[in-house]
């Protein structure tokens, strides 16, 4: 029932998901179409608008705005120290997917070296590939087996021509004498995670790997960018400048203001972000609503982990996931639109029989008292109930009481419609 506000700096919606995920994982037109909805029932985008820069929070709580929600995300990246990076050929990740998804760079001929293991360095390396780089390499510290990137995303780079060799971190990019950048030193890492498990990676300086680049994209991590958003506020920041908030409620040191997101959690999924912002609405709602309470009656979101080397499933379709059908020719025709085709009905048919019924579940008889309002509340129909002695009941069937029913719901509907307010 609100009409909330959004302020976007850029000049599209969607964050990362915009500028951040290549169009052939996930088109524009689909985000654009997503946000369309989202502004018919009433939401209003404000676009090209910086909040710290072009207004600030405490102007807009003299526009009588009652609370904030912030979630802008991980929009800065991270450099390795190491000589020459300050070169104008060198760029960091999330700069780079945001040129490339606004179609500022339409070609990239050379070298293209991409320094990371992560699935984001896998998004650079793609694109790079289909931007036209006549070689293409991922350099990680981390062995194949430990690179952060998925197996599905390191097959997907190796199809598009990237290259990935892994145990090597940056020591030197290379400049020539117009400054411009022409090869970068890699050094053997020897470990990545200490004892304990924690990141401290050592090297043998004296094993060393010299490659040509035309240009060196830094995908080693990400940072926010607070500017001068939460200038004059209680707002506290911890770990990687981010946000410390109440885990439940989202709410910060600053009673009115919220946040959700990477901005909070550091680097995550998307629909990590997206559940956010679901409880982060039901917290603001409750926050304006005079006399409410942010904590009680919500979801804990408590869970028991299943003792995974002690389960057994073997009553369950352990059949492995469908495979969508890649269309190779439409990729070549368009290298920036989806070419993941969706299930055939078939595919549908098979991969909804491996779910698990989540009706099968055990009732306890001594809380369970069989009064069925669980069938009538359940929106995909899916709980039932049934007797296992149908001749014992001294019920009357359902079907004999349909007239009775009938009658009264007449006499109550006349009241209602007729009677005293």
């Amino acid at each position: 029932g609100y009409k909330p506000v959004v302020f976007e700096k850029n000049e599209r919606p969607g964050g990362m998901l915009t500028y951040g995920i290549p169009s052939f994982k996930l088109q524009k037109d689909v985000i654009e179409a997503e946000v369309e909805i989202i502004r018919l029932m009433g939401a209003e985008f404000r676009y090209g608008v910086e909040v710290g820069r072009d207004v600030t929070l405490d102007e807009l709580r003299e526009q009588g705005f009652k609370a904030f929600y912030v979630a802008i995300g991980c929009q800065g990246g991270r450099l390795a120290g190491i000589p020459g990076e300050d070169a104008e050929d060198v760029t960091v990740a999330v700069d780079f997917l945001r040129e490339v998804n606004s179609g500022k760079i339409d070609a990239l001929p050379g070298r293209t070296i991409v320094v990371g293991g992560g699935n984001v360095a896998i998004d650079v390396a793609r694109n790079a590939c289909r931007l036209g780089s006549e070689h293409v390499e991922m350099f990680c510290l981390e062995s194949e087996a430990q690179m952060p990137a998925s197996e599905e995303e390191r097959r997907e780079a190796v199809e598009d021509g990237a290259h990935i060799s892994c145990g090597w971190g940056p020591k030197e990019v290379h400049l020539d004498e117009a400054g411009r950048v022409c090869g970068i030193t890699f050094k053997r890492c020897t470990r990545v995670f200490d004892n304990e498990g924690r990141f401290a990676p050592e090297y043998d300086e004296n094993d060393l790997r010299r490659v040509d680049a035309d240009r060196v994209v830094m995908s080693i991590g990400q940072s926010i960018v607070w500017g001068n958003l939460l200038a004059g506020s209680k707002v506290e920041l911890g770990r990687g400048q981010g946000a410390l908030a109440d885990p439940q409620t989202y709410q910060t040191a600053e009673p009115d203001i919220f946040v959700g997101g990477d901005v909070y959690t550091g680097p995550s999924f998307a629909i990590d972000a997206i559940a956010a912002g679901h409880e982060a609405a039901v917290s603001i709602h409750r926050f304006v609503q005079p006399g409410s309470t942010l904590t009680i009656g919500r979801n804990q979101r408590r869970y028991t982990a299943l003792d995974r080397d002690d389960v057994v499933l073997e009553s369950y379709d352990n059949a492995s996931r469908e495979v969508a059908h890649v269309n190779r020719e439409r990729e070549k025709a368009a290298p920036f639109s989806e070419y993941v085709e969706t299930f055939t009905e078939e595919q549908v048919r098979a991969e909804t029989a491996r779910c698990l019924g989540c009706g099968a579940s055990i009732v306890d008889p001594n809380k369970c008292i069989g009064c069925g309002l669980c069938t009538t509340k359940c929106a995909f129909d899916a709980i039932h109930l049934d007797r296992d002695r149908p001749e014992c009941s001294t019920m009357v069937k359902y079907e004999q009481k349909l007239p009775s029913l009938g009658k009264y719901a007449l006499k109550r509907a006349i009241k209602i419609k007729f009677g005293k307010k």
